[in-house]
């Protein structure tokens, strides 16, 4: 008697979010190496220097601001800061991997990572609307619905095959 292989075909909405969730990592990645590089240095110093070569108007409303904030991060505060988006980013590595590898785990651990900063990106959006917080935040709100969804119409599949191996299981021990 041979057995039937099940082909398997991938689920390209679970792919798409896995390389969402990976370049997001990256990002994180990214932004989390240059905050290293800029421990020990006067980031107000750092900034100046990258303005002037950019030749903004150094005089400017938003460059001041930012020159302003940029002074009163110290040491401590950047390594806060690189712990959590380092955090951040493992968290982007972990659902992006098991996302594409299709684990179920990593649906459930996705829709629930994504859910839980969906009202602070509303927050953020009702304090100051701008195109890329929108965006983020629908993409993000798609991102939840879809796993939702999946979640919910694949679960009498995964009851099933449960199931089935729990036959088996006791026939071979009966």
């Amino acid at each position: 008697m041979t057995r039937k292989r099940l082909q398997h075909t991938s689920n390209r909405w679970l792919t798409l979010i896995a390389v969402y969730k990976l370049l997001q990592a990256m990002l994180l990645i990214s932004v989390g190496l240059g905050a290293l590089r800029l421990m020990h240095r006067d980031i107000a110093n750092v900034f100046l220097g990258f303005v002037t070569e950019m030749r903004f108007n150094t005089d400017g409303r938003l460059v001041s601001y930012l020159l302003d904030k940029a002074a009163t991060v110290d040491d401590p505060m950047l390594r806060r800061i690189t712990t959590f988006v380092f955090v951040y980013a493992g968290l982007g590595l972990l659902e992006g991997i098991g996302l594409y590898l299709e684990k179920v785990w990593a649906e459930y651990f996705t829709a629930i990572i994504t859910a839980s900063f969906l009202p602070l990106e509303v927050m953020e959006i009702l304090h100051r609307v701008t195109w890329v917080r929108l965006g983020l935040f629908v993409a993000n709100l798609g991102v939840f619905l879809y796993l939702l969804a999946h979640l919910r119409n694949t679960a009498p599949a995964r009851r099933q095959a449960r199931r089935a191996v729990h036959q088996t299981r006791a026939k071979r021990q009966g």
